[in-house]
């Protein structure tokens, strides 16, 4: 081993990160806000393309009729709920990692988009945007005269 305790000091940061994980639930659980999950749910990836961007998000175990989509100017906001999932009798959680409740979370987007044609797909888990962007916004090819 090139560094003595080196060892030591992986379990020592995997002790801080856990503390640094439970001092975050703790402070969601008592805060008191209307929002529970934290502003990374739901985690999102963002592509940007000469006409239009594509934003995807991971939201597993919720319906789709409890998800809202909205796009304001240059703003993607997508929100909802997820249901508790309902034990049966004599059942107890051995361990509880996914939330549930509430959830919002807003992406600016490169250009503005056509609101009109945003269209929206969810496929296991994952919900996906198209948001064509707006023709007055679109790069417009400039030609040259020549004399």
């Amino acid at each position: 081993m090139l560094i003595p305790g080196f060892r030591e000091f992986n379990w020592m940061q995997d002790m801080w990160l856990e503390l640094d994980r439970m001092q975050r639930e703790m402070g969601r659980l008592f805060s008191g806000t209307s929002i529970p999950y934290s502003q990374s749910f739901p985690a999102a990836n963002t592509w940007s393309r000469e006409n239009d961007v594509l934003v995807t998000a991971e939201i597993p175990g919720v319906d789709p009729k409890n998800i809202d989509i909205s796009v304001e100017g240059d703003v993607l906001t997508v929100s909802g709920s997820r249901v508790m999932e309902e034990l049966a009798e004599g059942e107890a959680y051995h361990r509880q990692e996914r939330p549930h409740g509430t959830f919002r979370k807003s992406v600016r987007l490169p250009f503005r988009v056509d609101g009109n044609k945003v269209e929206a797909s969810y496929q296991k888990g994952t919900l996906t945007v198209k948001l064509p962007r707006i023709e007055s916004d679109k790069p417009r090819k400039i030609s040259i005269k020549s004399e």
